[in-house]
């Protein structure tokens, strides 16, 4: 029982390894204007306080009770370092890391989109036609052939799928190499792609797409000889951010901030499959 409580709260703490690489991306700290002031909170404990929240999905007041950081400090800071675009850095420079220790694998791209109730309403929000016209979001993620998340984009529940397609793929962080005849970078969608808007932007794009309903691949992996699964590494990885609690169901009426929660939590599953944070 205690080795299980140990490890439940480094799960909920922000590993020395993300960490010596978050602080790096940190903007610099603004002069007070009167020249004194109270002691600023430790930025090591306002980004604990964060991560608390992104894992535990707890509110911004809830952080009271864990003595780490003042809601007020905490929020005021994760909205500075979203609107400085750290966590997006922070997800590119792990994309880096990665393809020197790994490679990313170009060759089999898989994109799904999943959906998350958002009560509160605010940006980028919109009825969720497969649950009975709530107020929702789609979040879209685009992975690697190991399920390594290299794009991200987000709207309202409502939206089709394939309307965010070109979004995905300019937010892709690091320099993408041309497909080749020899080096084909395919494309694995479902059949909620099925448009020839998609099928030219990804041509245009130089993808192979690849876009097969949900028993089509079960089927093919039966009848063809060699042929592997694919599409399935991106819902496993929207398998994995559901673990962050704070983004399976949305509370921030404010798109970016949403998103920001979104880029961390991809930045963490990055970082872990490059073997950086064992």
């Amino acid at each position: 029982m205690h080795d299980d409580a140990e490890q439940a709260r480094r799960d909920w703490r922000i590993p020395d390894a993300l960490w010596a690489r978050l602080e790096p991306l940190l903007p610099a700290r603004k002069p007070h204007p009167l020249g004194c002031h109270r002691p600023r909170v430790d930025d090591r404990q306002a980004m604990e306080a964060i991560f608390v929240v992104l894992r535990t999905g707890c509110q911004w007041h809830a952080l009271h009770e864990t003595k780490i950081c003042s809601r007020s400090s905490a929020h005021r800071r994760f909205q500075a370092w979203v609107e400085a675009e750290v966590f997006v850095a922070l997800g590119a420079q792990g994309f880096v890391e990665d393809d020197a220790l790994q490679g990313i694998d170009w060759a089999w791209l898989a994109l799904d989109g999943a959906m998350t109730t958002a009560p509160l309403g605010g940006e980028k929000v919109g009825k969720n036609p497969t649950d009975r016209g709530k107020s929702g979001t789609k979040r879209r993620v685009l992975t690697d052939g190991r399920g390594v998340p290299i794009g991200l984009a987000g709207d309202g529940a409502h939206r089709k799928d394939f309307t965010l397609t070109r979004e995905t793929i300019e937010s892709i962080a690091v320099e993408r190499p041309d497909a080749t005849p020899d080096a084909p970078q395919g494309r694995c969608l479902d059949k909620g792609y099925e448009e020839d808007e998609v099928r030219e932007l990804l041509d245009a794009c130089g993808f192979t797409a690849h876009i097969r309903a949900r028993g089509e691949a079960a089927q093919a992996l039966k009848q063809e000889a060699g042929c592997n699964a694919r599409r399935w590494v991106v819902e496993r990885t929207q398998s994995w951010m559901h673990r962050f609690r704070r983004v399976l169901i949305r509370w921030d009426k404010q798109a970016r901030n949403y998103l920001g929660f979104l880029h961390l939590a991809c930045a963490y599953i990055t970082y872990r499959q490059a073997g950086l944070l064992r």
